[in-house]
């Protein structure tokens, strides 16, 4: 049920009476259909059917159960059951697959948040299918066998016969540089606001005509943030797994970038589903980036269902079989252009919009959400000048190695108060031991008075200001720090 794993007893009848199959527990349309797959694939492995009354029952009965993990576990019961394995002992197991009507097992959603849950749970062994081994690499202090067929099983529990052991790679938790800031031409203000919104964790809008950059700025993002740790990795791994999609053992998971089309859903964005609440982008973005390109082109409810996540790191959802958590604490980055023609910058020299058609076009993105974006930059066309430069501009490794400096800067400072980047400070906090110098909160405040600023918008301003300071290696925000905070969030109308 999202991340968090259930254990599900299965309890096999074989009685007197008309051959029959019966199963119970709230069973979904694909889990009902296993009666065919396990009978197939019991009498295909040549294995016993029981031509009997056979009652199968998934405990706890209250819990909804969906899709066909559960076949793998069925077929053993009703093995054990008749008669046809038996042990004297063994360590508490789990059987987690789908079964094909060959017997062979074949591979599901979630098997690592699974195997975690078992773990917990005072499982020892675990059988799974052998395409999803790479996640099991993750799992500590647990015995995982992966198989391909059932036949395999049957010769473990009945001749000792083990599959192929399993070779646990060690995780490596290096940034995969595809793409690299060096790439691109000038672009000086966005590469200082993207390694500033690295620094802090802050969110980010990128505005400006078509064909200026803001694209490849957003897929080198990613490139510029620190390498995932060995937790980050687990959390992300499990969210892929429900969804999925799985990585390749002992290769390097990278930060996510997620870019969903601005034609994109509500559930599609932030989860959902009618039987199975799956994980939506921003979940899928966790740890990592969700950029969401020609945003005012995207629905307002969808944008605005963001909204929640941005504050509290996770998404709820709640249907009829229950409510679901999933963790989505990402780094947002819009962008957008200026106008529906996108000349709408500069001179205007070839804009056909009204200004009517400007104003409703920028109003696509609400100004509640538009608060809780710390950056908002207007990305110029590079010169020419800087376009006909052979030289190329700083690699991403560069910038990434005074983002970990800058960071660990502010975790050193943040040590014992339960957060680490300046994003995640908390009001209170900024109001009493992590003020900028008073000239600093004097223009801050005239901000406010003025009407240019919100409560929250103060909060945010100062945030981007320490993480301009961590940058410097200062120790408290000047005035200097919060103008250019200021600058950073405030530019837009200085571009338009």
């Amino acid at each position: 049920m999202g991340l968090e794993g259930h254990l599900i007893t299965i309890e096999v009848d074989v009685a007197d009476g008309i051959p029959s199959f019966t199963l119970l527990g709230l069973p979904d349309a694909a889990l009902s259909e296993s009666r065919d797959r396990v009978k197939s694939a019991i009498i295909n492995s040549n294995l016993e059917w029981p031509h009997r009354k056979v009652t199968v029952a998934l405990s706890p009965a209250y819990l909804p159960k969906s899709g066909s993990s559960f076949d793998l576990a069925i077929a053993m019961a009703i093995l054990f059951s008749t008669g046809t394995i038996t042990v004297d002992s063994h360590p508490p197991t789990i059987f987690i697959g789908e079964l094909g009507l060959d017997g062979e097992v074949r591979p599901v959603r979630g098997v690592l948040p699974a195997l975690l849950a078992a773990r917990a749970r005072g499982i020892e062994r675990a059988f799974i299918p052998h395409v999803n081994a790479a996640e099991s690499h993750l799992v500590e202090n647990l015995d995982v066998i992966p198989i391909s067929s059932l036949a395999q099983v049957y010769g473990f529990y009945t001749h000792g016969l083990l599959p192929d052991p399993l070779v646990r790679e060690e995780l490596t938790c290096e940034s995969a540089e595809i793409l690299d800031m060096e790439d691109l031409a000038g672009q000086e203000g966005a590469r200082k606001a993207l390694e500033v919104a690295a620094i802090g964790g802050h969110h980010l809008l990128l505005m400006g005509p078509p064909g200026t950059g803001k694209t490849m700025l957003a897929q080198r993002f990613p490139s510029i943030l620190p390498a995932l740790t060995q937790e980050e990795s687990l959390e992300v791994t499990a969210i892929h797994s429900v969804a999925g999609k799985m990585f390749l053992p002992g290769s390097s998971i990278p930060r996510p970038f997620i870019a969903p089309h601005h034609s994109t859903t509500a559930p599609a964005m932030v989860g959902g589903g009618a039987h199975v609440i799956r994980p939506g982008a921003c979940s899928l973005a966790h740890h990592g980036v969700l950029f969401i390109d020609e945003a005012p082109e995207m629905s307002p409810g969808v944008l605005d269902a963001l909204r929640q996540p941005l504050e509290s790191g996770e998404v709820t959802i709640t249907r009829s079989i229950g409510t679901i958590s999933y963790p989505a604490n990402f780094l947002l980055v819009l962008a957008a252009n200026p106008c529906p023609c996108g000349n709408f910058a500069g001179k205007g020299r070839g804009c056909t919009c009204s200004a009517l058609q400007v104003r409703r076009y920028l109003q696509k993105i609400s100004g509640p959400l538009m608060d809780r974006i710390d950056i908002r930059i207007f990305v110029d066309p590079p010169s020419r000048v800087e376009m006909l430069q052979t030289t190329m501009g700083e690699k991403s490794a560069i910038v990434r190695a005074r983002v970990e400096t800058a960071r660990a800067r502010s975790a050193k400072r943040f040590y014992g108060l339960g957060w680490q980047l300046n994003s995640q400070i908390p009001a209170k906090a900024l109001r009493k031991d992590f003020r900028a110098e008073k000239p600093a909160m004097n223009l801050l405040h005239d901000e406010l008075e003025r009407g240019l600023l919100s409560a929250r918008g103060v909060h945010k301003v100062l945030r981007v200001a320490w993480s301009l300071c961590d940058l410097r290696a200062g120790s408290i925000p000047t005035q200097e720090d919060v103008h250019e905070a200021l600058s950073l969030r405030s530019s837009l109308r200085a571009g338009l």
